[in-house]
């Protein structure tokens, strides 16, 4: 078990173990020992799809009910509806769930009574976790009762969306909901109909399917594609497995790329700074009124960031990540009205940001998606590529100027590097390309950015192939 860029992450078999238990354990610990939760003070549990996930919450709620707290079961929802739930009822929340992970594969994401735990929080329950391990403490995995608040849960998050824009703001709009194995699936046709578009479900599958919003598959793409043929939809939407990154696809089926959804809801906020991963388009920063900062990959990251830009005076603060995942750290006023900030990733609003923009434009999103002139981007990753063969990689990379030279000798030459979080190359010919194992699955990712489609499509599969040749060499 370790944590990535965005909570704990192992094999299911594993977590379904004594694994989830303990870290409930070391969690609730944690939030007694620094006065963040008391004994009898309420903990909110939420889970998505797979197969293994009641198993593990059930593990979590039976850990965290011997400690004395008392469980809410607020079953299969979206993370940042648990999330808001737990920011409006100050209790703190565990929410069970890989993302968009395999089904092999799950997670466990922990919020406090005031939000998503940040790096040093991981730190003092990995510590937790690891002195129940060494002291020999038992850890109870038995059921506990919990109360039901599913249905608390999801209106709260509803009437939060249902507010974001004009009654009637995307009547006579076409749009397909990818239901899949979200857990977001049914709230997205309530809150798109909630405003008057045309919802056609579809794909609902009752076995859990991955879907990686910041590397949309082909077996995706070629479904939404016959989709709008079929339908002539203006727009496909979906998102991840627990419905924090967004994935919109425009009237051809091809689906917007996560920074754009995210830049096109920093103008739909008016934000004053915006915090995004060095991963996200380059060209962010010359594309609103707003002040930007850089960080590392993962939700803490862009969270601390948010907090810097806070402490530091600065209004209107929002993140957003690659995957399109949104965050703001201070209140918004949207629709005439005061919003709360919510300091997890989101995929709602950077949704209803582009269709509203759509329909007030009266525009196609792929026309929408080209008036802000961006770098032609792209990102895609290798699966099932051993992280020992990642770290190999990057630590052959930094030795030398001549490893790294020689490894893209085929790609072109260095022109500069930034090593903020993987390895990022600007080339000589302005093309970019970066180098970043996953915080999250035994994954190889590569983003890239060009002056043209073709070019970026290009650059991404050669530098996939400089991967596994190298790789494939050792």
């Amino acid at each position: 078990m370790k944590f990535g860029t965005s909570g704990l992450r192992g094999l299911s078999v594993d977590l379904k173990g004594r694994a989830s238990a303990l870290y409930a354990t070391a969690f609730g610990k944690y939030l007694l020992q620094t006065g963040k939760a008391q004994a009898g003070d309420v903990i909110l549990i939420g889970r998505d799809f797979r197969d293994s996930s009641p198993e593990i919450s059930g593990n979590c709620a039976g850990a965290l009910a011997a400690l004395g707290f008392r469980i809410f079961d607020c079953g299969n929802v979206p993370t940042p509806a648990l999330a808001l739930y737990g920011l409006e009822s100050n209790a703190a929340c565990l929410m069970v769930t890989g993302s968009h992970i395999p089904a092999d594969r799950n997670g466990i994401k922990f919020y406090r009574p005031d939000g998503e735990i940040d790096k040093s929080d991981e730190t003092a329950i990995t510590a937790s976790a690891a002195e129940i391990e060494r002291t020999g403490e038992a850890v109870t995995q038995a059921p506990a009762e919990t109360e039901d608040h599913e249905a608390i849960c999801r209106q709260l998050f509803f009437e939060r969306n249902a507010a974001l824009l004009p009654q009637g703001a995307l009547s006579g709009m076409k749009i397909g909901v990818y239901q899949h194995s979200t857990v977001a699936r049914d709230l997205l046709v309530d809150v798109l109909a909630h405003y008057g578009a045309e919802i056609t479900a579809l794909g609902r599958s009752e076995s859990f399917i991955p879907v990686d919003t910041e590397a949309v598959s082909d077996e995706t793409i070629t479904l939404m594609k016959r989709w709008v043929s079929e339908h002539k939809f203006d727009a496909i939407v979906s998102t991840d497995g627990d419905g924090d990154r967004p994935l919109v696809a425009d009237e051809t089926g091809a689906p917007l790329r996560g920074d754009l959804l995210g830049l096109v809801a920093a103008n739909f906020l008016r934000a004053g700074t915006v915090v995004t991963p060095v991963t996200s388009n380059s060209g962010i920063e010359a594309a609103g009124s707003f002040a930007v900062r850089r960080t590392r990959v993962g939700s803490p990251f862009v969270i601390s960031g948010m907090e810097e830009a806070v402490a530091a005076g600065e209004d209107h603060v929002m993140g957003f990540e690659a995957n399109g995942g949104l965050l703001t750290a201070t209140p918004f006023d949207i629709n005439g009205r005061a919003v709360r900030a919510l300091p997890t990733r989101d995929c709602f609003v950077p949704m209803l940001a582009i269709l509203s923009l759509a329909a007030i434009r009266r525009q196609p999103l792929s026309a929408i998606a080209a008036s802000y002139h961006l770098p032609f981007a792209a990102a895609d990753r290798l699966e099932n590529f051993p992280v020992e063969t990642s770290a190999a990689l990057m630590e052959h990379l930094r030795t030398s100027e001549e490893n790294l030279r020689a490894f893209l000798q085929p790609i072109g030459e260095v022109a500069a590097k930034s090593d903020i979080d993987g390895l990022r190359v600007t080339l000589g010919d302005g093309g970019i390309i970066h180098f970043r194992p996953s915080g999250n699955a035994p994954e190889m990712r590569c983003y890239v950015e060009a002056g043209s489609e073709a070019a970026a499509l290009d650059l991404l599969k050669t530098g996939l192939n400089r991967i596994r040749d190298w790789a494939g060499a050792r």
